[in-house]
C-alpha cells in the first residue's frame, strides 16, 4: 500500500541540505506567487522545505495555511515525483489566493516538474499556417 505521511525522511531539516539546493538548482518552476527549485539528492524519496519569509507573509497563520496547503499537495503527488530535494519560496501576494487557487497552481508546478524534459522539447516547434 503507497504511504502518504509526511515525516521527517520527507522533509529538508538542515541549513545544508537548503543550502545545496540553492547553490545545485537543476529546476525550476515558478507563478507570480511560488518559485519551485530543486536539486536532484542522495536519498531515494523527495524532500520538501520551506523559505516562507514574514516580510513577504505577514501573519504567521498565513504562513501556516500556505505550509500545510502545499504540504497536502506535496504528500499526494511524492510517489509521482524524482528523487528531488524542492524548496518553495514565496512571493508576494500569496496570501491573497483562496486554498483552491493556491492548491490549484501548486498542483500545476508538481505536474510541470515531474515532467522528464520540464518543457523543453528537443524538437522545434513547426511553424504554423
Amino acid at each position: 500500500m503507497t504511504e502518504f505521511g509526511f515525516g521527517r525522511e520527507a522533509r529538508l531539516l538542515k541549513p545544508a541540505e537548503f543550502k545545496r539546493v540553492f547553490d545545485n538548482t537543476q529546476l525550476r518552476g515558478s507563478t507570480p506567487h511560488l518559485l519551485v527549485l530543486a536539486s536532484s539528492n542522495e536519498v531515494q524519496t523527495p524532500r520538501l522545505g520551506f523559505v516562507l519569509a514574514k516580510k513577504q507573509i505577514r501573519h504567521a497563520v498565513d504562513r501556516n495555511r500556505v505550509k500545510r496547503l502545499i504540504r497536502e499537495s506535496f504528500r499526494h503527488h511524492q510517489h509521482d515525483l524524482e528523487s528531488r530535494d524542492f524548496v518553495i519560496l514565496a512571493r508576494s501576494g500569496v496570501t491573497k489566493l483562496d486554498n483552491r487557487e493556491l492548491r490549484e497552481m501548486i498542483d500545476a508546478l508538481w505536474f510541470r516538474l515531474k515532467r522528464p524534459t520540464h518543457g523543453k522539447s528537443g524538437n522545434k516547434h513547426k511553424k504554423r499556417r
